[in-house]
This record gives C-alpha cells, structure tokens and sequence, in this order.
C-alpha cells in the first residue's frame, strides 16, 4: 500500500512541477518583454524630441527638421485679452500660454502685433506658483542675458520691439508637455474722431512683402583707405522677422479671449464691435463690459470697439495728470468746435493709388474697388484727377490729371472694376508717381492723394523718406483696407504728408468711412494751431509742433513740468475764423500712467523722426535714455525676465522654432505666397491637426485685483508619469510572482517533489 502511495505521489508531482515552471516562465519572459520594450522605447525616443508622421497618435502641427522623415511638433499657443477703459485711457493685459505639445525641449518664438501708440512695460513669468518680473534693459544687453540663460537650461523670456507695432515674444526652455504663461502689459490713449471713440486691438501680424530694392547696401570708406572700401550689410534694425503663415484650410490656431471694461466718463449711447460678435452688459448709464461672443476666437483679424455718447455731443474736453518723481505729466485732449463759417471750397486735383497685390485678394480688393468707385462718384465737375494701381508693376491711367467729367469718369471706373489682386507689393514707385506733382505753383487746387492699401510692405523707411522728400504740396490720404492692416505705417505715412488715416476692415464700412474721409478733404478747417505753456522753458510737450487737424480731429497733447499749475492756452485758426481756448492745468484728475503715454509719445516721435531722416545715431542715445527711466520697450531697450534655476537637463537638446500663425481673414493663401507654397505645407501637417487646433487649451484666467496673481499651474508631463508608473506596477507584478514562486518551492508542491 505504501508502495503504491509513493509511486501516485511521484507521478502526480512532475504535473505541478511542470505547471509552476511554466508559470515561472510566463512571468519571465513578462519581464524581459518589458526590458525589451524600454529598450525599443530609449532606441525610438529622439533627444530632441523629433517624430516622424507614424508615431503621431493626435493631430499636431509638424515642423520640418533637418532629418529627412522627422518633424518638430510646433508649440502652439494661446492668448487672453483684458482691457480696461477708463475715459480716454487704456490698460491692456494680454496673457499668452505657450503650449510644448512634444517630447523634446523648445524655445518658442511668437511676432505679434500691438497698437502703434502703446506704452509696454510690464512683463511676468509664471513658472507654477512663482511669477517672475521682467526687467527693462539695454536691447543688446536684454538678447545676452536671455541667451546666456537658455544655454544653461534656464526658463526665460524677452519682449523686444521690431516695429512700433511689432513685437515678438521668445521663451526659452519650454519642457516636453508643459505650459509657460507670460503676461504684458501696456497703456494707451483710445481714439477719437468727433463724438464717435474706438479702440483697436490687433490679433495677427499681416505677411510683409519685402521689395527687391528695400535696405540697400552701402560701400563704406574708411580714412585713409587709400580708395578701398568694404560693402556693409544693411542695418538689422529695418529688417522684419516673418513668422510661419498656416494656411486656411488646415484649421485656426492661436485661440482668443477678449474682455473689455468700459468707463466712458458719460452716458453711453451704442457700443458696438466692428468685426466681431460681442456680449454686452450695461452697468449703469456710463459704464458696460463685453466680451467676444466666441468665447475662443481665431487670432486672424484685428478687433475694434466703437463707442458713442448716449447725449448729441460728447465732452470736448478731458485733463488728467499724474506725479512721477520731481515731475508731473499731462495728457491733455481738446476737441474744437467746426465752426459756423466753413472756408470757401477750393477744386482738387486727386490722385487715387489702388493697391492690387496678391495681399489685397479677396476682400480686401473688393473693398478697395468700392471705395475707389464710390470716392469716383464724389468728385465735382471743377475737379481734376488721376488713378495709378500697383502690384509688382505700376500703370498711371491718364498722362496727367485730368478733369471729372462723364467721359474720364468713365474710362476710369471700367478700369478699376477690371482690377484683380495678384503679384508683389513694389509700392514705393507708385508713391513716388502719385506725388509728381506738374502744377507746383497752383494756388488755386488742393492736391491730395488718396492711397488705398493694406500696407502689408517692410520697406517703411524708404517710403517715410519719400514721403518726407517729394511732399511739397501735395497731402497724402491714407486708407487702410482689410482685417489686418499696417496701422502703424498708414498711420505714420498720413502724419508725414500731413493728412489722415482711415481704417476701412469691412464692405459695410466703405460708404460710412469714405464719407468721413471726403468731408475731411473738403474741410481742412483746423489750421496753425499753437499751444503756450505757463513756463515754456520747463515745459516739454508733444506732438511738437502741433499738426493741422481735419473736422472732428481733437487736439491731444502729452505734457511733462516741474509742477502743473498755471493756465495752457490754445490758439489757431478754425473753420478760417481764429480760435483760442484756456485750460487751468490745477483742474486735472490723477490717473496712473500718464508719464509713460508722455515717454512713449516722445520715443515714437524720435523714432519717426530718425526714421524719416535716417539717421538713427542722432536720436538713439535720447530713445534709450527715455526708455530706461519710464521702463518702456522700444527699439533700444527690452523686457527680458529670467528663472533662477535650471530646468533642461544636462545633454537636452533644444529646439528653436518661430511659433506659426494664422493668414489674417479675407486673405488668398495662393495670391500670397504662391501655389507651389501650399503642397510644401502639407507635408509638414499631421492628419487630423484642424480639430485640435482649433480646439487648443483655453487661455489664463488672470486676477490682478489682489497681491497676488492667480494663473494655472506649470502643466505636469502626465502621460509620462502614467507609462513610468505601469511600468512600475507590472516591475512589481514580476516581483510578487517570484516571490510565490519561491513559496511553492518551499511549502507546495516542489517541496514534495524534494521529498
């Protein structure tokens, strides 16, 4: 019996041997299956985190690399807009989230626009719960600390200045998965004209034609060169970074959200949105907040606010002040009355430019035909005129100015209606033919030029310089077309030839605007106007001297003295009848900023002066001075803020990339950059991106009103954390299974086994 015992028990035990064996080896093979994955995984993984199109599980934006087959994912972005009104002062703070969708470390590069008249000056860094302040510094010395700080792993940011209205945003070390929120902040005087306020806020940066001829080198001789000299590059101040365009078809990135706080100072009538939906709430007679409709909003198209007052005529007058230092600063806006007697109606001789460049298409170009057929129709049989078009080639319609009867006016309106957008921007010989002027001494005309542009170049200088040069009699009308126009040079440009800008970014606007802008041509009703200071030694103001204004234009001045006291006087001629008014300078209220609207109204003078003249050494030194102690970006100082500690491993590769931006509404991408441009783009774009772009992750929410500030946290690399850590419970699986291994060895069945 026991015989047969032991013989069952030995036949039953290879069974369970063989049973825990093949268990054992099921979680063997487990785990090398994990070490070979891991290995497979660090073989695949891309230091500089490059993937190729197969490895792309969602869609992304793909940048091309320098390794055949590898893409960089691009960061993206997105942006949060708060503005608050109070009177005819703004303060804007714009929040921008830079997005690392990829594995590898980036450095983002965003251009983004701004008004031309705003005063940037504030610049944070929020790394999860530290907020790092940016500091004004020297531009070069600015670029050197940045780069010395993305070189050692460091986070870091600089705001510098391209143009007046043309800043970009670098952030350095943006790790994979993770989120960077920088903060600007700038001031602003809103816009008047008449009884009518509005304010604009730009959301996209137009691609710039850069002509064949703009920053021409120059041969330099030195002393006692004995003839010889070196070719010198052209100054890399007048150069423009051009930002990657996406094309429309592949879906919307760089989501926005605006809000806007209103405090008109009087009983509000309309407030309206030009050219986005808006929610308004009212909050008693003078005040109302809004916001975008579109809680995110595509950054494709400038957003304006129109404000009127609910009574027939609006305040003419506003004085605010504030104390800084020694010193107190004065914004001073004065709107004359029209007057009674209007001055006898000279003819005019006009000269229309009509932009039809592959950037106006769409439409912008049917805009432009409208208001140059509708400015047609306008003109009186006294009247003379010509129109010139451009793209990269230029025709003059009629030899000479020609009078506007039926016949001319004929010829004239089929050629434009015939007008089609294409080719390059080459403005600069179409200024200079509309301002050839064969009737110098003609006392008996006005001579105006009326440019209809989207001012989508980067040649400005060249065109300030003519403007400045050929002027004589002539004064030069600008007319912005589109949804993203070049405000800062129409605007600058109108100054210039002493004229106006008018903003047209919808058809529904041509007949609204245009009628605007012909009751200023025939209305140059407030002419030599002067301003006395109560010590005019002490006092520096600005614009100086003060332009001739067109009707429902204000005067507005910027002020700094040892002390505002005493009486300003105004005096000029309005309506041809003589006009003086006195302003008590004691009566003003306190408003914060109002020194750094009079510095960036003086650096913006000195700036448009070099760059008219072209000689920037002889403004520079006072650009930078004025900068620095009103802590201002400009074109020789920069906000850079900086971490502390490094966050980029040692041996990380980092990537550089220009963050990409949208084609501003209305725009052909094919009129723009060519046919051949749009099959290179899709090489570079994941399947599927359009969704997600659009749907990129919504901006910060900023609260200011405390000591603190309240942002979102620095994104954590989840998906990171997750696979490490089934990683670790699977370690840990195989390590439990051998451990039971081991039990049965001692305690079950193979202990048997041994027996």
């Amino acid at each position: 019996m026991s015989q047969t015992t032991h013989r069952t028990a030995v036949a039953a035990s290879p069974r369970g041997w063989s049973h825990s064996l093949a268990l054992f080896l099921t979680f063997v093979c487990a785990f090398l299956f994990v070490i070979a994955s891991l290995a497979q995984h660090a073989a695949h993984a891309d230091p500089a985190g490059l993937v190729r199109l197969g490895d792309v599980e969602s869609g992304a934006l793909l940048l091309n690399s320098t390794e055949p087959g590898k893409y960089v994912p691009a960061p993206l972005l997105a942006t949060d807009v708060k503005i608050d009104v109070t009177g005819p002062i703004a303060r804007t703070r714009v929040t921008q989230q830079f997005i690392n969708p990829g594995d590898g470390w980036v450095e983002g590069k965003y251009v983004f626009p701004l008004p031309e008249n705003s005063a940037v000056d504030t610049l944070k860094m929020v790394i999860g719960d530290r907020v790092i302040e940016g500091r004004i510094k020297e531009k070069e010395e600015a670029r050197r600390v940045y780069e010395e700080a993305k070189a050692d792993g460091r986070k870091a940011s600089l705001v510098e200045q391209q143009r007046p209205n043309v800043f970009t945003n670098s952030v350095a070390n943006i790790g994979p998965k993770e989120t960077i929120v920088i903060q600007i902040e700038y001031q602003q005087t809103v816009h008047r004209e008449g009884d009518k306020f509005s304010l604009r806020f730009p959301m996209v940066v137009a691609p710039r034609y850069t002509p064949k001829t703009a920053d021409p080198q120059l041969v330099d001789f030195q002393p006692g060169s004995g003839g010889w000299g070196e070719v010198q590059a052209p100054d890399p101040e007048n150069t423009l970074d051009q930002p990657p365009v996406l094309h429309p078809d592949m879906g919307r990135i760089n989501p926005v959200s605006l809000a806007v706080s209103l405090d008109a100072g009087f009983p509000l009538g309309d407030v309206t949105s030009a050219h986005h939906k808006i929610a308004l709430t009212r909050d008693g007679k003078q005040k109302a907040t809004l916001k975008l409709a579109e809680e995110l909003t595509p950054a494709n198209k400038d957003f304006e606010l129109l404000w009127k007052p609910a009574a027939s005529k609006a305040p003419s007058a506003a004085l605010f002040r504030e104390r800084v230092g020694n010193e107190d600063y004065l914004l001073v806006m004065l709107t004359p009355p029209s007057g009674n007697v209007q001055p006898e109606a000279k003819p005019r001789e006009a000269i229309f430019v009509i932009d039809n460049s592959g950037s106006m298409s769409g439409p912008s170009m049917v805009q432009a035909k409208e208001s140059l057929l509708w400015a047609l129709d306008r003109l009186k049989p006294g009247d003379t005129f010509n129109v010139i078009r451009f793209d990269d080639t230029l025709t003059v319609l009629f030899p000479d100015a020609v009078p506007a009867h039926g016949e001319n006016l004929a010829v004239a309106k089929k050629f434009v209606k015939s007008l089609e957008a294409n080719g390059g921007t080459e403005m600069l010989p179409a200024l200079r033919a509309s301002l050839i002027d064969r009737n110098v001494n003609d006392g008996t005309r006005l001579r105006q030029v009326v440019f209809l542009t989207d001012g989508a170049i980067s040649n400005e200088a060249e065109l300030f310089h003519e403007i400045t040069a050929n002027l004589g009699r002539s004064r030069l009308f600008t007319v912005g077309i589109g949804s993203a126009p070049n405000s800062y040079f129409m605007t600058r440009a109108s100054e210039a030839g002493r004229g106006t800008f008018t903003h047209i970014g919808s058809e529904t606007q041509v007949t609204e605007r245009m009628s605007e802008l012909f009751e200023k041509l025939q209305n140059p009703v407030m002419t030599n106007i002067a301003a006395t200071w109560p010590d005019g030694r002490t006092t520096e103001s600005w614009p100086n001297p003060v332009p001739d204004l067109y009707k429902g234009e204000p005067v507005v001045l910027s002020a700094r003295m040892p002390k505002a006291t005493g009486t300003l006087t105004l005096k000029g001629d309005v309506a041809g009848e003589p006009w003086e008014v006195r302003m008590a300078l004691d009566a003003g209220e306190t408003r914060p900023g109002i020194g750094k609207l009079w510095a960036r109204n003086k650096i913006g003078q000195l700036e448009a002066d070099a760059q008219i003249a072209g000689d920037w050494d002889k403004n520079d030194a006072e650009i930078l001075r004025v900068a620095l102690d009103h802590n201002l970006v400009s074109r020789r100082t920069s906000l850079v803020a900086v971490d502390v500690t490094p966050s980029r491993p040692d041996g990380a590769k980092l990537t550089s990339k220009d963050m990409p931006v949208n084609l501003p509404d209305g725009w052909d991408y094919e009129k723009v950059f060519g046919e051949q441009a749009m099959p290179r783009m899709k090489q570079a774009f994941a399947a599927g991106a359009a969704p997600m772009l659009a749907m990129a992750a919504a901006p910060a929410e900023a609260d200011m009103t405390g000591a603190g500030l309240s942002l979102p946290q620095t994104a954590t690399d989840a998906p990171a954390l997750i696979h490490s850590g089934a990683l670790a419970l699977l370690l840990a699986a195989v390590l439990a299974a051998l451990w039971w291994l081991q039990r049965q060895w001692t305690t079950g069945a193979w202990a048997r086994y041994r027996q």
